[in-house]
């Protein structure tokens, strides 16, 4: 599948983007702003990095800079002179619109992990759902000041709250604005730069400085999950980006991305995305068949 570049205009006298969408959404694209998206009509298929499922009107993500995506809506939402009904509401701002210091201040700690963790997409629901919502529908009738510190409210919100999933694998993140220096993100380098093999333990805690027992609480506490949960995301999110290569096997992907046998897999392919990597590769392929129509 191929991914495009593609921007919305920018207005020169505007610091960041608030769209409203009555065209056919975009194909599986990307681009360097960081968009939050609103569907207020439609419902299809999702795909953020590599994660794949259904959206629904109300549906609200926050995805980042340069991950790939695509909302696709079902056929109802067509016509046959080339009529769309879907709609959404689009707000994109590149991480640095309001200045390169803004976000390192250290009363934005929360925000700038919060955002820049984006990569991997985040989906909304309850409080933080409606709250936001709401924002993003008054904004349609405000003037260019009233939208600035309206999206001023929506980050308070993205700073504070927990009521969100991520949806792609760690493979989808890129973490090049935290310090280096830092155990977990020398660990996470380590892993990144050597998954497709065979990683021991006894290398992070010599790279950590980390006693077993601290290494294992730190990283689960750090990564919302454990060691070996983490790197099986990295392993199969890898994966899902090869399996959208139709020129290479599965069997030949399994183990470019550091499985061992293609039965484990399968296994662990389906234990972490609900289906199979065929499963996995006909949905892609019914993705370009209906893009194409």
């Amino acid at each position: 599948m191929k991914v495009a570049n593609v921007r919305l205009l920018q207005e020169p006298d505007k610091s960041f983007i608030y769209y409203k969408e009555n065209n056919p959404f975009t194909t599986w694209h990307y681009h360097p702003e960081i968009e939050l998206c609103l569907i207020t009509k439609g419902q299809g298929k999702r795909m953020i990095g590599d994660n794949i499922d259904r959206f629904k009107e109300n549906d609200l993500t926050l995805i980042g800079a340069n991950t790939p995506h695509e909302f696709l809506c079902d056929s109802q939402y067509y016509s046959v002179d080339g009529g769309f009904s879907g709609e959404g509401i689009v707000i994109q701002f590149l991480p640095n619109f309001l200045g390169e210091k803004f976000l390192n201040i250290p009363e934005n700690k929360k925000l700038k992990n919060f955002i820049f963790a984006a990569d991997m997409g985040y989906s909304f629901f309850g409080k933080t759902k409606r709250k936001i919502i709401a924002l993003m529908l008054k904004m349609k009738d405000m003037d260019e000041i009233d939208k600035l510190y309206s999206l001023f409210s929506i980050f308070r919100i993205f700073a504070s709250t927990k009521e969100y999933k991520i949806l792609s694998s760690p493979a989808y993140s890129n973490p090049f604005w935290q310090e280096e220096h830092n155990p977990m993100q020398k660990a996470l380098k380590f892993i990144m730069q050597n998954f497709q093999g065979k990683i021991y333990i006894k290398d992070l805690l010599q790279i950590t400085s980390m006693s077993n027992s601290t290494f294992y609480a730190t990283f689960k506490k750090t990564y919302r999950m454990s060691f070996k949960e983490y790197l099986l995301n990295i392993r199969i999110g890898y994966a899902c980006k090869l399996l959208t290569d139709p020129t290479q096997s599965i069997s030949c992907i399994a183990y470019e991305s550091g499985f061992e046998n293609i039965s484990n897999f399968n296994r662990q392919f389906k234990k972490i995305k609900g289906i199979t990597p065929s499963e996995f590769v006909r949905k892609i392929k019914d993705m370009e068949v209906l893009d194409n129509d």
